[in-house]
């Protein structure tokens, strides 16, 4: 079998031959998209000189080491959070992005400032989901001052030094959370509201919103104080049981933290009729969400695009993360999706 030739590679990979030689020589600057292309035809037709070319594009493609700490690494969400983010972290073309992902259990805020701290140590840029805490501000503003810009996902933080946030405008999705519920329900009735802590600003906002539209536009609902699920399941469960087993006027529940797993068994121990009667809408979407929404138990999911928001945050992570002196905090706020069991 003839080995493929360098012409062989130009016409591969679009190029010319003396493209294909300033390559090989290295003396002579390429466009790193470029290298990238021909690297990607010389491994598709065994080109003899793959080793020197992949050589030229380390040398030329600016690398990256990011790193992503995200909360309860049992929870099927943020374990699709983490593939999303390691896949748009390979996609990317311009650069060599090595993804450090990291999983935080225990979710005190004295422990996620610490792992917050080393993980900083080792990457360029780090994101975080955590509740806003003024021990994780300190850790941020540290990272901040020894020149690893902090990205907050999913939820942002107050304290000044973060670099940027990515994620969804949650005053808008509680005034659309709000708008699902009051157009499905003609009645008077209560609405309950789970989150996982009062300390996570997307769900303080979004909660705020929910309760600001509901007073302009249907004040013929009641809205209940908002109670904290601490992101587990068997405590939502047991809320929610305790709720349905005291009330008969719910007509509306939303939950902006974790445990909607336990919501939902909570509803399936009660008759059809009852919960057909409940509107039940829910942030972001798992295989435990998808199986609601099948089952018609949840109305409507506001979620995440997962792949438009990961491919977001690398993007922002690289932008901070080249800035030679800090700038101001940079807010990429993503549109959130609407799903429901027809469109699932």
């Amino acid at each position: 079998m003839r080995r493929p030739t360098i012409a062989d590679l130009a016409q591969a990979s679009g190029v010319s031959v003396s493209t294909i030689n300033r390559i090989l020589g290295g003396s002579i600057p390429v466009k790193g998209t470029t290298m990238q292309r021909v690297q990607a035809a010389a491994e598709q037709i065994g080109f003899y000189g793959l080793g020197a070319i992949e050589s030229r594009v380390r040398e030329a493609t600016p690398t990256f080491r990011l790193g992503f700490l995200l909360q309860q690494s049992k929870r099927e969400l943020y374990q699709l959070f983490g593939r999303e983010i390691v896949a748009a972290c390979r996609r990317r073309r311009d650069e060599v992005v090595d993804p450090l992902v990291d999983f935080v259990d225990l979710l005190t805020p004295e422990n996620i400032a610490e792992r917050l701290l080393a993980l900083g140590k080792n990457c360029d840029a780090v994101a975080v989901i955590a509740a806003d805490h003024p021990l994780i501000g300190q850790a941020i503003r540290t990272l901040r001052e020894q020149g690893t810009p902090v990205v907050t996902y999913i939820t942002d933080h107050s304290v000044a030094e973060r670099a940027a946030y990515v994620g969804a405008d949650n005053w808008k999705l509680g005034r659309t959370a709000a708008w699902l519920i009051t157009q499905m329900t003609a009645s008077n009735g209560r609405v309950a509201v789970f989150i996982g802590n009062h300390r996570y600003q997307c769900q303080d906002v979004a909660d705020a919103s929910m309760r600001s539209y509901i007073r302009e536009h249907a004040p013929h609902l009641t809205v209940d104080e908002s109670r904290p699920t601490n992101e587990e399941s068997d405590t939502a469960y047991r809320m929610v049981k305790e709720l349905l087993d005291s009330n008969d006027d719910l007509v509306g529940i939303l939950i902006l933290g974790g445990g909607i797993s336990g919501i939902l068994r909570a509803l399936r121990e009660v008759p059809i009729e009852r919960r057909g009667r409940i509107r039940l809408i829910c942030r972001d979407i798992g295989p435990e969400t998808r199986k609601g929404l099948s089952e018609g138990l949840i109305t409507a999911a506001l979620c995440h695009p997962i792949e438009a928001t990961s491919n977001l945050l690398v993007e922002t992570m690289i932008e901070v993360a080249s800035q030679e002196t800090p700038m101001a905090t940079l807010n990429r706020s993503i549109p959130f999706e609407i799903v429901t069991p027809e469109n699932l």
